[in-house]
């Protein structure tokens, strides 16, 4: 019997889909919503409790690790998921190569000028520097 597939040997021996990664790309994003739910509760939370405060009592709150921890680790899966969300619209509906890897490059860039934009205004506020 002829099998019907049209997929290569290779392809069916590592168990791989045509673009290599979508099953990698489903879990992290669907990772990173898990991880979002907790932390973004939590950076409201944190966030409603500095609204009114001065600078030191900022510094002071930010400066308990386990609320910096909280923030960076929120900062960290938002961009992350930034990331994967825009790279999935980015492949889906832009047809030109050129135009494609452009705005892929420049979603890479984006997410990380604003995590490290990010955490470091949160270390500095920690550290009360």
């Amino acid at each position: 019997m002829k099998s019907t597939s049209i997929r290569t040997p290779l392809g069916k021996v590592r168990g791989l889909g045509s673009a290599k990664s979508g099953t990698e790309h489903w879990w992290e994003m669907r990772l990173t919503s898990i991880a979002l739910l907790p932390l973004t509760l939590a950076a409201i939370v944190i966030v409603i409790s500095l609204i009114g405060r001065n600078h030191a009592a900022v510094v002071q709150i930010l400066g308990s690790p386990l609320v910096a921890i909280t923030m960076l680790l929120f900062v960290w899966t938002v961009t992350l998921h930034m990331r994967l969300g825009l790279q999935s619209v980015i492949e889906d509906y832009v047809h030109g190569k050129a135009m494609k890897t452009a705005l892929l490059i420049a979603n890479t860039f984006l997410t990380i000028v604003l995590w490290l934009a990010c955490t470091y205004a949160i270390l500095k506020l920690s550290f009360g520097v």
